[in-house]
């Protein structure tokens, strides 16, 4: 599991009338080796996904409030036949909930360079979030960087909300 560093300084922060100091809401950071590692993933995709995935986290790190609520961070590329065919088990054969409809070799995961990657945010307490909500979010940041990405969360049957793609 990925972890936050993390600045816990007490901070004033304006409150209610002598409520005295709070804890000030701090943006998540990666530490050099998940920095790495993200960089190594996001190497994996086509140059044009890797950089509207470049330009949607720049806008999203620049704005005060959006960069409160999390860091955006790639969860998978490319993406092993072998790999592909456990996440297709998953709901089927084994415990857990149906997360694709594409066996090994028949997602864009599987190809080299990837036209495909999955994200999710990285919370403050160190945890990793897929909430739709800020899915949705970088979602809009993503197709104005590049209008050839295609969200997982707009398709109309199976709704993946964490898959971006491009089409060549």
């Amino acid at each position: 599991m990925l972890s936050a560093s993390l600045n816990k300084a007490v901070v004033p922060a304006v409150g209610a009338a002598g409520a005295g100091p709070k804890l000030a809401r701090v943006a998540p950071t990666l530490s050099q080796a998940q920095a790495a590692r993200q960089a190594a993933r996001l190497a994996e995709a086509v140059p044009h996904l890797r950089e509207a995935y470049r330009v949607a986290r720049g806008r999203w790190v620049g704005d005060p409030a959006l960069r409160l609520l999390g860091l955006p961070i790639v969860t998978e590329c490319y993406r092993s036949s072998e790999r592909q065919e456990e996440l297709y088990a998953q709901g089927r054969s084994k415990p857990g909930p149906v997360v694709t409809y594409k066996r090994g070799g028949e997602s864009n995961h599987n190809k080299r360079p990837t036209p495909a990657i999955d994200v999710a945010f990285l919370l403050s307490d160190g945890s990793v979030s897929w909430s739709g909500l800020l899915l949705s979010k970088f979602a809009r940041l993503m197709k104005a960087a590049d209008a050839r990405v295609r969200w997982g969360g707009d398709w109309l049957t199976f709704k993946d909300g964490p898959h971006f793609e491009v089409l060549s």
